[in-house]
């Protein structure tokens, strides 16, 4: 019995849908994580009458024929990059981004990575890293004296050391943007990697057109809305409910069948 097979399609895409809610609102609180959203499909269709023909070889065309699918399928779990709202902590080292771009990082043998999450500090060099301990790229040092590190919305970053009373500038960060942001395949870690999906890397200075502006003592919060995540997990778990119902159904009535044959 096809339904048996359908309903079962419709469960197992309503469990990776009920996977993906959880996911988002176990990262509720996660520095930069952007929602995901389950997306689906239709499955291949049976043609027991197709349309447009003729009927019995006469003048007269079926208008509608008859197609009967054969389920669902995940297509895709697309990452949803709308701007999360953002937290002030204090930190002269965290920064985050409003509007579009990315950090890059400098990963696993140099391989240039991306990310939202800005909260940064300092190794044993110096040197801007991320929680992992990967660099920030382009690498800026920070002297062993500094008294205060500013970070301008452009990106430029100065710094106030012992014995002098003028700024000094270490470095300007620059961002990337990519064609399509949800193509971007994510390593855990709050780590992106571009793929053919993504497109080519654009490379800019923050405010330039078409690029975000960074703000110190900031970081960019998830933006998974609570409210909205758990009105999907009950949609979610009331489409289960159904699917398991009609596989309840179709078993019910073969067993129906069964018994008059016998």
């Amino acid at each position: 019995m096809r339904a048996l097979a359908i309903a079962a399609t419709g469960m197992s895409a309503q469990q990776q849908n009920i996977e993906v809610i959880a996911h988002n609102i176990a990262n509720i609180n996660t520095t930069g994580f952007k929602r995901a959203r389950a997306e689906f499909t239709d499955l291949l269709y049976q043609t027991e009458r197709v349309q447009g023909v003729s009927n019995r070889g006469r003048d007269a065309t079926v208008p509608q024929g008859a197609q009967f699918g054969l389920g669902v399928r995940t297509a895709a779990v697309r990452s949803l990059q709308q701007q999360g709202a953002m937290a002030n902590t204090g930190n002269s080292y965290d920064l985050s981004l409003n509007g579009h771009g990315w950090f890059q990082i400098l990963g696993p043998d140099n391989e240039t990575l991306y990310t939202r999450a800005g909260s940064f500090s300092t190794n044993a060099n110096g040197q801007l890293v991320t929680v992992d301990g990967y660099q920030l790229s382009p690498t800026i040092t920070v002297p062993n004296n500094t008294l205060n590190v500013t970070v301008s919305q452009t990106g430029v970053v100065s710094a106030i050391v012992a014995g002098q009373t003028q700024p000094q500038q270490l470095g300007q960060l620059t961002i990337a943007t990519f064609p399509n942001d949800a193509g971007l395949e994510a390593l855990g870690g709050n780590l992106f990697r571009q793929t053919f999906a993504s497109g080519q890397p654009v490379v800019g200075v923050p405010g330039d057109p078409g690029f975000g502006v960074v703000h110190q003592g900031y970081l960019e919060s998830s933006n998974v809305d609570p409210v909205k995540e758990l009105v999907s997990l009950i949609a979610a778990q009331r489409a289960f409910e159904l699917n398991s119902k009609v596989i309840q159904a179709a078993d019910e009535m073969a067993g129906t069948v069964s018994k008059g044959i016998r």
